[in-house]
């Protein structure tokens, strides 16, 4: 099973686990495998019950449930039913000429200008069209020119520029 980039595939709308997800695992009559929270290292693992350190960046939540449910059949469980929910995506990040600089909360359909209203809207000087993005899966971390209309992603890094005039 290949590894898909960190966050998402846009056109399909999956979202990809990474470090700092905030996740439940649920084993259906199994209380001791259920996990009510379990945040996602920096390393991109978990460690779960009987089965040790998982990687689980770049998974979707849906994969991350099949692998589950593929490690614990047989020796541990007969028919395993697992679940996995994210209850607290990564945050993302604003810089730069906004009135509130920061981290904030993720959720899912968030666009930048929405994003930059959540950091208390524009400055006085900030530049309405020189908003660039740094995404998280980014290896290269170069910030990409934006519109107030795409979407962010968690872990995202938006920057507002200054204006000259």
């Amino acid at each position: 099973m290949a590894l898909l980039s960190s966050f998402t595939n846009a056109d399909e709308g999956i979202y990809l686990l990474g470090p700092g997800d905030l996740i439940s695992i649920s084993v259906y009559d199994e209380p001791d495998l259920s996990l009510k929270e379990l945040r996602i290292g920096l390393s991109g693992q978990i460690s779960y019950p009987l089965l040790g350190d998982i990687q689980v960046e770049g998974l979707s939540p849906k994969e991350l449930e099949i692998r589950l449910t593929e490690r614990l059949k047989g020796p541990y469980l007969v028919d395993p039913s697992v679940t996995v929910s994210i209850i607290n995506y990564r945050p993302f990040y604003v810089t730069g000429e906004v009135k509130k600089p920061g981290s904030y909360s993720f959720h899912p359909g968030l666009t930048i200008d929405r994003a930059i209203s959540i950091a208390g809207g524009f400055t006085e000087r900030a530049s309405k069209s020189k908003i660039y993005v740094v995404h998280d899966d980014d290896e290269s971390s170069d910030k990409t020119r934006t519109k107030l209309a795409d979407v962010v992603r968690p872990g995202d890094v938006i920057t507002v520029e200054q204006s000259f005039f």
